[in-house]
C-alpha cells in the first residue's frame, strides 16, 4: 500500500528549493526562509493563479512586514483571500478562539475562519474563496499538540477536495530538527491536538510534515508544492537564523518558551497550573501547597542540560487565577543536551509524588495530549520516568523509519 502511494504522491508532487538572489531583506545570503526564495523568484510559483494565504502574525519577513501585506502591495501577486487558524490572522484571539470571517482594514482581503473546520465544510469555505492555490506560511514549535499543524493537514485534506493546489512556504523548525522524541499518536485519541500518529516532538519543519501527511496520512495526495528554506540544518535552534520572534500564539511569547513545550504542555491535562497567566507559561509549573521539595525531587534526578529552581507566582487567568501557588522553573542550561519530553515526563511523576492533591483533569485530557492512555496509567501506578519513556520505544523507532523518507535537509 505505501509503495502505491508514493507513487501517487511523485506524480502529485512537485518540490521546489528556489536558488535565485534573495529579496534585500534577507541578513544572510546563505540562509533564506520558503517565503524569501518565493519572493526572489518573482513569485514564479504563483504565476496566473488567484492566491490565498493560510497565515497568522508570524508570517512574516525579516523586516517585519506581514507576508500578505507585502503580496497585496505586488502586482506580480494575484491575492485574493487569506484563511485564519486559532487566534486568527491578525493573532487577536486567546487559546480555543478565532477571529471569525471579517474584511481586513489594511488590506480589504475577505478574511475566511479555518478555525475547527475540515473536510468538506472547509473544501466549501475554498470554493467559495474562488482562489486557485492555497499558500500557508505558519511558524511552528515543534510539538504534536501544537495545532497549527493539523490546521495545516486539514488545508490539504480540503484543498484536495476542493480541487486546489498547494504551496507550503517552510520555516525553522525553532527547537531543531533532531531526532523524534516522546510517543506515538494512537488513532483512536485523535482530536485537533493530534489528527494522525507522529511523535509528540516530531522534529520536522512544516514542509517535512507536509509531505508526510501526503504520503502517509491523506486519502488522496493534493497536488503539493513546497518552497524550501536555504542553509537550514537539523542541528540549529531558531536563534541561529536571526530572525524575529513573533509569538504564534498568546502563550508562546518566546523561543524558550517553545523549547520545553513538546514537554511541560502536558501539565495541561493536570491540576496544576502550566503557567498560563503569567510572563513564562510553560517554563512556570505550580499549584496551592507546592513547596521547595518538587525542585528538589526532580534535581535529585540529574536530568541532563536543565536546573529546576523553586518559584512562587500568581496566575493572572486560567488555573488558581489571582492565588500565589508554588512549584517550579524550569531553567535549560545546555539546549542540545536538553529532552524536553523526558523532562515533562519526569515532572509529572515528581509532582505526583510532592504533592498530595495531584490530579488529572476530568476529561483525561492527558491522554489527548500524549496520545493513549499509557503515561497516565503508568504514572499512576508508580512507574518511574524511565520506565514511562521506556514504554513508547517500540512505536517512536517505527514512526523515525517512516519520518526519515520525508525530510528535506541535512
Amino acid at each position: 500500500m505505501r509503495l502505491s502511494r508514493r507513487t501517487l504522491l511523485a506524480a502529485a508532487t512537485a518540490t521546489a528549493s528556489l536558488t535565485s538572489a534573495p529579496p534585500a531583506q534577507a541578513a544572510h545570503p546563505h540562509r533564506r526562509t520558503g517565503f524569501e526564495n518565493l519572493a526572489a523568484s518573482g513569485y514564479a510559483q504563483l504565476d496566473g493563479e488567484r492566491i490565498g494565504v493560510v497565515t497568522n502574525p508570524t508570517g512574516v519577513t525579516r523586516d517585519v512586514q506581514h507576508i500578505v501585506d507585502v503580496m497585496h502591495t505586488d502586482p506580480r501577486v494575484d491575492l485574493t483571500a487569506v484563511f485564519g487558524p486559532e487566534h486568527g490572522f491578525r493573532g487577536t484571539a486567546q487559546a480555543g478562539g478565532s477571529e471569525g470571517r471579517y474584511d481586513d482594514p489594511a488590506t480589504g482581503l475577505p478574511v475566511y475562519d479555518t478555525y475547527l473546520k475540515s473536510g468538506r465544510p472547509l473544501a466549501d469555505i475554498f470554493t467559495a474563496s474562488s482562489v486557485d492555490t492555497i499558500v500557508f506560511d505558519i511558524q511552528d514549535v515543534g510539538a504534536r499538540f501544537y495545532t497549527y499543524i493539523w490546521t495545516l493537514y486539514d488545508c490539504m485534506e480540503a484543498a484536495q477536495l476542493a480541487g486546489k493546489r498547494f504551496v507550503v512556504l517552510d520555516r525553522p523548525n525553532p527547537v531543531t530538527g533532531r531526532a523524534a522524541q516522546g510517543p506515538v499518536l494512537h488513532r483512536e485519541f485523535a482530536t485537533f491536538v493530534g489528527r494522525q500518529p507522529i511523535s509528540q516532538a516530531h522534529g520536522m519543519t512544516v514542509a517535512e510534515l507536509a509531505r508526510l501527511c501526503n504520503g502517509e496520512f491523506l486519502t488522496s495526495p493534493v497536488p503539493l508544492d513546497t518552497v524550501l528554506m536555504t542553509g537550514w540544518r537539523r542541528s540549529e535552534f531558531y536563534d541561529a537564523w536571526n530572525l524575529p520572534w513573533v509569538p504564534p500564539s498568546p502563550n508562546m511569547p518566546t523561543p524558550d518558551t517553545a523549547l520545553v513545550y513538546s514537554g511541560t504542555c502536558l501539565f495541561e491535562g493536570t491540576n496544576l497550573s502550566e503557567g498560563r497567566g503569567t510572563t513564562r507559561p510553560f517554563e512556570l509549573l505550580g499549584a496551592e501547597g507546592l513547596d521547595g521539595r518538587w525542585a528538589a525531587a526532580v534535581n535529585e534526578l540529574g536530568l541532563p542540560g536543565v536546573h529546576f529552581r523553586e518559584a512562587y507566582f500568581a496566575p493572572t487567568f486560567s488555573k488558581f487565577q489571582g492565588k500565589t501557588v508554588g512549584g517550579v522553573q524550569i531553567h535549560v542550561h545546555d539546549r542540545s543536551a536538553y529532552d524536553p519530553v523526558r523532562t515533562g515526563i519526569a515532572l509529572l511523576v515528581t509532582a505526583k509524588k510532592a504533592w498530595s492533591d495531584f490530579g488529572w483533569r476530568a476529561d483525561n485530557w492527558i491522554d489527548k495530549l500524549t496520545g493513549s492512555t499509557r503515561v497516565r496509567t503508568m504514572i499512576d501506578a508508580g512507574a518511574g520516568a524511565d520506565e514511562v519513556v521506556a514504554g513508547w520505544r517500540e512505536e517512536l523507532t517505527a514512526f523515525r523509519r517512516i519520518r526519515k523518507d520525508y525530510l528535506l535537509y541535512g
